[in-house]
């Protein structure tokens, strides 16, 4: 592969990484601040047991952030999209079973209740998308700005 095409291609290995980090870092902020409304609205997708709600809530965002740091960093690249990948398809399946429940409520991905629109079928294709950037990113090769390549945790050829 020439020298440009391998340019492009961690740019955009570089830019899924930084979409990923900014959309959770983003996400997580509300329900850090917030963990008591967090876990209201985890409670009304209906599908937790009551004792794992509270957990839910206060161990998801934190897991959102550490996410977010290591996808900036390039660290353990490929095992942080692979859990981003698997928070994606929870969210996924969350959504659409609350969407084929006819629930009638806000997601909770990155705003209070009150600042929150009401879910549809837009929010699974929005995490589809996240989820095909974390499948790219789990079977590339590191690129050249991440800290794994540079620490020698990933193979360069």
């Amino acid at each position: 592969m020439s020298d440009k095409m391998s340019l492009w291609l961690d740019g955009g290995k570089v830019a899924g990484r930084l979409l990923l980090a900014g959309t959770f870092a983003w996400a997580c902020v509300h329900k850090i601040a917030e963990p008591f409304d967090f876990a209201l609205q985890v409670a009304t997708y209906q599908i937790l047991p009551l004792s794992l709600i509270n957990l839910m809530a206060i161990v998801l965002p934190w897991l959102e952030a550490v996410l977010a740091v290591l996808l900036v960093l390039g660290l353990w690249t490929r095992a942080s999209s692979l859990v981003t990948a698997g928070l994606n398809l929870m969210f996924i399946v969350a959504i659409g079973m609350a969407l084929h429940a006819k629930l009638h409520l806000q997601c909770g991905c990155f705003a209070s209740e009150g600042a929150g629109e009401e879910m549809d079928a837009s929010l699974i294709v929005r995490d589809v998308g996240l989820l095909l950037v974390c499948v790219f990113l789990l079977f590339a090769k590191p690129d050249r700005w991440t800290l794994d390549r540079f620490l020698g945790k990933e193979r360069h050829s």
